[in-house]
This record gives structure tokens, sequence and C-alpha cells, in this order.
């Protein structure tokens, strides 16, 4: 598995539906779960599965992942002889950079993928990986 900076290969019908879902959710965060493979030095994403966003009270600039979404999610994955490998959100007109609250939740060995949401439209799609106390960039193909 990938702990360091790595490739997070998306297939085009994970970009897709990431994509919908962030549109359809502005001006809140949407998110979800990546599903795929993890590899040493990429990551396969085969599908990006949107969950609900159970924020209570800060929907327009947090997301906490529904759990029984993410039960249902990581149950599919096993399943189909996938992993979760990883949280996708969108950052409604904010850019596609993981926060200090991203930073605080995240785990180390995941890829979070974020999507930057201009006025109902996605403008990025730009991946990070949790090293020590930072995040570092990883290329998204």
């Amino acid at each position: 598995m990938c702990y360091a900076a790595c490739m997070l290969q998306l297939s085009a019908q994970a970009r897709e539906r990431l994509i919908a879902a962030a549109r359809a959710a502005y001006p809140e965060e949407s998110c979800g779960v990546l599903v795929g493979r993890p590899g040493r030095d990429v990551v396969s994403v085969e599908q990006t599965v949107p969950t609900r966003n159970a924020s209570a009270d800060r929907r327009r600039d947090r997301y906490v992942l529904d759990p029984d979404d993410f039960v249902r999610a990581d149950g599919a994955a096993r399943a189909a002889g996938l992993d979760i490998i990883g949280i996708w959100h969108s950052h409604p007109d904010h850019p596609a950079e993981p926060s200090e609250t991203d930073r605080r939740a995240g785990w180390e060995g995941w890829s979070y993928l974020i999507a930057a949401v201009e006025s109902g439209e996605v403008t990025a799609l730009r991946s990070w990986r949790l090293v020590g106390a930072g995040f570092v960039e990883e290329e998204v193909t």
C-alpha cells in the first residue's frame, strides 16, 4: 500500500459520479468513499460511492460521512473484492485543498480526493494523502 504520495487513477465512471454528486449537493458539501485497489505506487479508484452528509449544522463547510452509508459501502466493496481506499468530498466555492479540519480527521494511508465547486460547477479535482502531520498531493489521472 502506498503511504507516501502516489498516483490516484480515477476511472471515468467514478469521476463522472463524483462530479454529478458534487454538483447536485451545491452549495453544500457532498461526500463519499473511494472504492478500488490499493497499490505500492498507484491507487486505482473504480467507484466513488456517495454517502449522505450527516453534518448537523455546517453542511456548507463541513462533512460527516453517514455511518450507515459507510458500513453499506464497505460491505459492498468487500463483496466485490475491493477496498475502501479513501474519502472524497467537495469544497463549495473554496479551493480543492485540505482544511485544518480535514487534517485533524485524516488517516494515514488513505487518499482524500477534494472537488472544488464554483457556482455549481466542478473546477478542480485534487487528491491528498496524510503523511505525518501534513498532507502531500497525489497526482490524479
